[in-house]
């Protein structure tokens, strides 16, 4: 909006200024001569009225008569005159008289010398003309800002007009002089960032509908099958074990809902996160001591001598490596290495593992949310929300989560610039 009324303000000002100095100079240069015009009358009434009354009307008469510029003494008496005009000795005061003539009149004591009646001067209705092409150079001067603004108006509209009837693709492509192109910018972020939500709402449906089901339904079959193992006579074991099968289907089930949430709070946490200055390497050893409790692959950290802090969300940063872990814990046929390093561009946190490696049609598709690898180990594990959390919280901490995979080695690192 700043933009846009500067612009406009200065092109109006610096034109009218431009026009008006150059046809005024113009005007008065070549056609405005009234005041060369009035001088001889204003001094021929000051000569008369340095007579007594009875000299003036003869000094009148002695003059040469010029048909173009009659002269008449008259009384003041015979003359009436508006409020607004006051007759005075040096000033000529113009009247119509018809038409094509008026008649002037100048002060002379108590007497009025009346010059007239004088043909106008064809010239002055040249000022009209020259007052209409000063409009038409100023209307003309607005029209060539307003065009291409009007023009780039109707594309917002009517791409505005699109994007309300579900066309979630529609993007605004202006040129880089145009007035309105950050307001373009703003709506191509917008567009990009609620077709991006659209799609989350897709894969979310997709996900409710495909992952959950699986689960409900094998808890709908044990429950009609219940009450034969809750009879007197059952098997107390079967019993326990179709329980615990039971339990287990909750379980995946709540597993799924909490990744959804948790990939959904990140969507609108963009305003809430609560950064902090944390030690980077007792975080990392914290969140190692307690995944390596629950699997037997061995965890190495690599860190150096120096304690690295890191400002961002802690327990952001400890999901995001709990992640990586897990994942790595499912593939690594060895051991899983942890590596905190630290250069001039930034800070890096990368895990690697000496799995079978993603493949590599699934590398560039790895970190969308609801896509699972079509990797042998991978079989139906997992809701293929991990990675794509990962992204979500490096994008809220303005880093980034690369991938490095090949048969024997697959490394992924956490990148926070400075």
């Amino acid at each position: 909006m700043k933009r846009l009324f500067i612009s406009l303000y200065l092109l109006l000002s610096l034109g009218v200024l431009g026009i008006g100095w150059a046809l005024d100079n113009l005007w008065q240069s070549n056609v405005d001569d009234k005041g060369a015009q009035d001088a001889p009358l204003i001094a021929l009434a000051q000569v008369l009225a340095a007579l007594p009354i009875e000299q003036r009307q003869a000094m009148l008469d002695a003059i040469e008569p010029d048909p173009k510029l009659p002269l008449t003494l008259l009384d003041a008496k015979q003359v009436a005159f508006s409020s607004e005009q006051m007759v005075q000795a040096n000033k000529v005061i113009a009247t119509p008289h018809d038409i094509n003539h008026e008649l002037h009149f100048v002060a002379v004591g108590e007497q009025l010398l009346m010059a007239g009646p004088i043909e106008l001067d064809p010239r002055a209705s040249l000022r009209n003309l020259y007052n209409i092409f000063f409009y038409l150079l100023l209307g003309f001067i607005v029209l060539i800002w307003v065009w291409p603004l009007s023009k780039d108006l109707k594309i917002l509209g009517k791409a505005t007009k699109e994007f309300g009837q579900a066309k979630w693709d529609t993007r605004i492509q202006l040129t880089k002089s145009s007035q309105v192109l950050p307001l373009a910018d703003t709506f191509n972020d917008m567009a990009a960032h609620i077709s991006a939500l659209i799609e989350n709402q897709k894969h979310l449906s997709n996900a409710v509908s495909h992952e959950i089901r699986t689960p409900l339904a094998r808890l709908k079959f044990a429950l009609a099958l219940l009450p034969q193992y809750c009879l007197p006579d059952s098997d107390k074991d079967k019993r326990q074990r179709f329980l615990d099968e039971m339990q287990l289907d909750i379980k995946e089930m709540e597993n799924l809902l909490q990744e959804l949430l948790t990939y959904a709070s990140l969507e609108t946490q963009r305003e809430s996160l609560h950064f902090e200055r944390c030690d980077l390497n007792s975080l990392v050893a914290q969140t190692i001591r307690r995944l390596q409790s629950h699997h037997p692959t061995p965890i190495v950290l690599n860190e150096p001598a120096t304690t690295i802090y890191l400002t961002a969300e802690p327990s952001l940063v400890e999901r995001a490596l709990q992640n990586l872990i897990t994942n790595a814990q499912r593939f690594s046929t060895d051991n899983i290495v942890v590596k905190i390093s630290e250069q001039n561009d930034g800070i890096r946190l990368s895990v690697t593992d000496n799995g079978e490696g993603i493949l590599k049609q699934d590398q560039s598709k790895i970190f969308e949310p609801f896509y699972r690898s079509a990797s042998s180990k991978n079989g139906n594990k997992g809701h293929g929300l991990g990675l794509a959390i990962i992204k979500r919280i490096m994008e809220r901490h303005h880093g980034e989560v690369t991938l490095f995979s090949e048969p024997g080695d697959t490394r992924f690192t956490l990148f926070w610039p400075k």
